[in-house]
């Protein structure tokens, strides 16, 4: 876990199955958030570019469908062996890229490797269904429908920074299992981490030209991409602002969309405060709050409240501030545009009058971990998702108008309900306008084969590994007229 960066690399992309600089001789500095200097360099791939990657992915992708899932099982079985054989270099890589601390950047690495062999068993399990015509009224018994799953053709995947390995590989793979070829897109601050998984998949001798990695400024390629009509199919994580942008350009092709967030807790009288508590704080504050599955604000009961922010102010003052490279809590945010977003939500609540319990203290792009009590309304970061460590505490008297502050939102990702009543929290569960709703649990992602799901301006589609294969798939019906 070399922390110096002293030559830099420049990075070539994943073209056909080769890795090329690009036609543009331009390239792109990916600036460390924390070391706050350029670690590497990635191409800047041209539209002809991808033009040509489209192509050959298209060629190759009929032979790759051609191979049983079995034998495409096996170049991801061994993808996955070559990330966990890599995983010390691939987190090193993106500790440095997106401030990540160490540990939980291998522990992406793992559980991406976990996720691909689950991936493979998955698809080796979905199997097809035949019906008989005569199981209708007046249907005729000498119809038999053959119900199989085909690829889709292209997919492009676009992941985002925050988990530039994990949910990268979670399009890729459901997408090669599923019999298609591949595009894969990195946010460019990812780009290094996402170039280290495909150097680990290409090691697999995995057929030249089924996937390709551009890289490039969004402005050239980015549209570009969306807009192509090679394309089938697009899975993209990210802004809610971009999923709007892309929803609106591309046209009669399916689209899976995981957005934004402003994940509530909801905290009743009788909640656990141990188990809350802890909820809250893993929830909020881990990688600095840069997860879309965070707990962003808290509805707590009032008669609760102050309890709840007292023992929330003595955890934040515990945390870790500093390095990834120490595996701290609270790390610099991936930008210094970030950070200024994060500063003027915490300015404007505090120019409304709400009380600052602890933090709001910056240095550069290092937000220091910020509680914020009696939000109201009208303040911005009741509303607006940060990405960032800033947690409000909007006071509420009820069950009911938590839920009605909660459902406000324009976002409907995940949401956490505290409560020791079981039937009141499935109650409070079920009112709740979110994907998925943990009960005296934090928001988060997985386990990866569960569903995935936001609604409002959260998402589009479900993903989970079964949900992504049927996404990044149709069903094809062979109809047999016997004699």
């Amino acid at each position: 876990m070399a922390s110096n960066v002293s030559e830099l690399t420049t990075y070539k992309a994943y073209l056909q199955g080769e890795w090329k600089k690009s036609s543009s001789d331009e390239t792109i500095a990916i600036q460390s958030p924390y070391l706050r200097k350029a670690i590497g360099y990635v191409q800047a791939v041209t539209q002809d570019e991808v033009d040509e990657a489209i192509k050959a992915a298209h060629k190759a992708q009929k032979s790759w469908a051609e191979l049983s899932l079995s034998e495409r099982g096996a170049y991801l079985d061994k993808w996955a062996d070559e990330l966990v054989n890599n995983s010390e270099d691939i987190a090193t890589a993106i500790m440095q890229e997106v401030g990540k601390g160490f540990k939980d950047a291998k522990k992406e690495v793992v559980r991406t490797a976990d996720l691909i062999r689950y991936t493979v068993q998955e698809a080796l399990h979905m199997h097809g269904e035949s019906l008989r015509g005569e199981g209708f009224p007046g249907g005729d018994q000498k119809k038999i429908g053959i119900v199989e799953r085909a690829p889709l053709g292209v997919v492009l995947a676009i992941s985002p920074f925050n988990y530039p390995v994990n949910l990268a590989a979670s399009k890729v793979a459901p997408a090669l299992m599923a019999g298609n070829g591949v595009i894969f897109k990195p946010a460019t601050q990812g780009s290094i981490s996402g170039i280290k998984m495909i150097q680990a998949l290409d090691k697999t001798g995995l057929p030249k030209g089924v996937l390709s990695l551009t890289t490039g400024r969004g402005s050239v390629i980015g549209d570009y991409l969306v807009e192509h009509k090679g394309i089938d199919m697009i899975s993209f994580t990210g802004g809610s602002g971009t999923g709007r942008h892309l929803s609106k350009q591309t046209a009669m092709i399916p689209l899976v969309l995981e957005l934004g967030g402003k994940d509530p807790a909801l905290v009743a009288e009788d909640a656990d405060m141990d188990v809350a508590v802890k909820s809250i704080m893993n929830g909020a504050f881990s990688y600095s709050g840069q997860r879309c599955t965070a707990i962003k604000r808290v509805l707590v009961n009032e008669k609760v409240a102050d309890e709840l922010v007292d023992r929330l102010k003595s955890e934040i003052e515990k945390l870790t501030v500093g390095s990834p490279e120490e595996d701290s809590t609270i790390v610099p945010l991936i930008d210094d545009k970030s950070a200024d977003f994060v500063q003027s939500l915490i300015d404007d609540a505090l120019n409304k009058k709400a009380t600052l319990v602890t933090g709001n203290k910056r240095q550069d792009n290092l937000i220091y971990p910020t509680l914020l009590d009696h939000v109201t309304e009208d303040m911005d970061v009741a509303w607006i998702e940060p990405f960032g460590p800033v947690l409000p505490i909007i006071r509420v008297k009820s069950d009911e108008e938590a839920i009605e502050l909660a459902n406000r939102s324009e976002f409907g990702l995940q949401a956490s309900v505290f409560s020791q009543d079981i039937d009141r929290a499935l109650d409070v569960a079920r009112q709740v306008e979110a994907g998925t709703v943990q009960i005296n649990g934090r928001t988060e992602r997985g386990p990866d084969h569960f569903p995935f799901l936001g609604v409002k301006a959260s998402g589009m589609g479900v993903q989970g590994i079964h949900h992504s294969i049927l996404s990044m798939s149709r069903e094809r019906v062979t109809v047999l007229n016997l004699k």
